[in-house]
């Protein structure tokens, strides 16, 4: 009785198991079958020889990390950066997609969604050009600015004070947008009886958004910071690579541990060293998933990714 019960209830989900097969099996080939390259992170590579019969390293791969002067510096930048991108990021998508919801007229918010999503489907190579004709030392948007006002030119590409700024808004330009449309989806979600209520009881807009739509997206924020921390050992090499032009005179204040890596790479041609530093990163992302969400259920349990 227990076979069939089960082969019954596959019968009645096979549907389901069709709908999921091309996601499941991408998801296979494009993030679980790569991860058996992570041999390569303990081996000194040699095509001649192959992956698997190529000398063994042990960890001295990893001591490319930790043993160069700079392991400090493209840590500190790797961390600092991602989370000025998410406190920043998290805020600017909420404020957004409750100015979104506010909105009555459908038209005005399909007008409004699309102006916001377009950023983050331009492609890192324009916005980098885009970032250029802003502030650019000759012929730049800024500094032009500057000169009809009497001021004197800034040279941005070669004086890196300003870049943690920059790099913070072209990145929060770029992709707040697309975290704003989830937050949206969230607050659209929440049952309007409690807004007429609150409207009733003489509450404005803005004891509605503090008292009912803040609260009832704790869980959305918790989840997509969550997921963020997981990355955070990461960093968008177009962004920290493209966007200043691969200046050396801002090495100090964009070089992360990516683009440390494709330097490394591009000058000595290691792919043992790159893959080690690849492992390193996911590592740590994933022992931060851990501890973030163990403090998360400890404080709030419901909030908890697992």
């Amino acid at each position: 009785m227990g076979k069939k019960k089960t082969w019954k209830n596959i019968k009645r989900a096979f549907p389901l198991y069709i709908m999921v097969a091309p996601g499941f099996l991408y998801l296979l080939i494009n993030n679980y079958v790569p991860m058996t390259g992570i041999i390569i992170a303990f081996k000194h590579l040699n095509f001649a020889k192959g992956i698997l019969h190529s000398d063994w390293a042990g960890l001295s791969n990893f001591e490319y990390l930790f043993k160069t002067p700079d392991a400090a510096l493209i840590t500190r930048n790797t961390l600092l950066y991602n989370f000025a991108f998410i406190v920043v990021n998290t805020t600017v998508s909420i404020l957004i997609a409750i100015l979104l919801s506010e909105l009555r007229s459908k038209t005005k918010v399909k007008i409004f969604q699309s102006a916001v999503l377009i950023p983050s489907l331009i492609s890192i190579i324009i916005v980098s050009y885009l970032v250029y004709a802003f502030l650019s030392g000759r012929t730049g948007f800024v500094n032009g600015l500057l000169t009809s006002l009497g001021k004197e030119n800034i040279s941005f590409y070669t004086e890196s004070k300003y870049w943690p700024f920059i790099l913070i808004f072209v990145n929060c330009w770029k992709g707040a947008g697309y975290s704003s449309i989830i937050y949206l989806a969230a607050i659209l979600g929440i049952d309007q009886e409690m807004y007429e209520a609150a409207e009733i009881d003489g509450a404005t807009r803005w004891h509605k958004i503090k008292c009912i739509t803040l609260p009832l997206l704790k869980s959305t924020v918790v989840t997509m910071t969550l997921l963020s921390i997981g990355r955070i050992f990461y960093s968008d090499f177009g962004l920290f690579y493209q966007v200043p032009m691969n200046s050396g005179a801002l090495i100090n204040a964009t070089n992360t541990i990516d683009t440390y890596v494709y330097r490394g790479l591009i000058e000595l041609g290691d792919i043992s060293m790159s893959s080690a530093a690849c492992v390193y990163q996911s590592l740590m992302g994933f022992a931060l998933v851990m501890i973030a969400n163990w403090l998360t259920k400890r404080y709030s349990s419901e909030n908890a990714l697992f």
